[in-house]
Order: C-alpha cells, then sequence, then structure tokens
C-alpha cells in the first residue's frame, strides 16, 4: 500500500530523516529497504517541489531577484 503525500514540508523532512536513520541502521531487509529507498525519493521530490513553490513566491515578492537574507 502506497504512502499518502506528506501534509508539510517539515512532515516529509521529519519522515526522510526517520528513513534515512533506518537505512544507515542496516538492519532493515533487503524489500524493505528498497521500499525506504522509493519512499525517501517521493518525500525528497515533495520537498524539493515545495521549496521551488516558495522560491517562485519570493521572487514575485520581491521583483523577480533572489536576494541574500540579512537580519536587520
Amino acid at each position: 500500500m502506497a504512502k499518502s503525500a506528506p501534509k508539510t514540508f517539515e512532515s516529509a523532512l521529519e519522515e526522510l530523516e526517520k528513513l534515512v536513520a533506518d537505512l544507515e541502521g542496516g538492519k532493515l531487509p533487503l524489500a524493505d529497504s528498497l521500499a525506504a529507498y522509493k519512499r525517501g525519493a517521493e518525500l525528497l521530490k515533495y520537498a524539493q517541489g515545495e521549496l521551488a513553490q516558495v522560491e517562485q513566491q519570493v521572487k514575485v515578492l520581491e521583483g523577480d531577484v533572489l536576494k541574500p537574507f540579512t537580519l536587520d
């Protein structure tokens, strides 16, 4: 059964971190490792998409120019 898309960027990162820890632990059976890798790839794609959307919104707000973030 395929897992649904994450609800938020933060939940995607949290799940991705857990998957990486499980994979690095080396105790998953091969089939589970493959499933974890596939899920990780899905989560990464989702997170990259979310970041791209935020970047586009920032470009719109900044007049299509990304500027370095500074604390004033």
